[in-house]
């Protein structure tokens, strides 16, 4: 279902904001984390909870392009 997340009429409003946030993170060098992203996740998640979820989302987007790299 995530590949058609944005079409999908199954998930929350704080789901869709948490996986757009993570699509927009994942290619910041593209996206450069639009305010059009920011501000919905602001709706549904707290400060401490958006920079958790972008720890994570930066930890695992480290986590495969090491294995990537290490041709894992």
């Amino acid at each position: 279902m995530l590949a058609g997340w944005d079409v999908a009429d199954t998930l929350s409003p704080r789901e869709e904001a948490a996986i757009a946030w993570t699509e927009t993170v994942t290619r910041i060098g593209e996206t450069r984390a639009p305010d059009s992203v920011f501000r919905p996740l602001r709706e549904h998640f707290s400060d401490t909870e958006i920079a958790d979820l972008t720890l994570a989302i930066a930890l695992m987007n480290a986590f495969t392009r090491v294995a990537v790299a290490m041709r894992q």
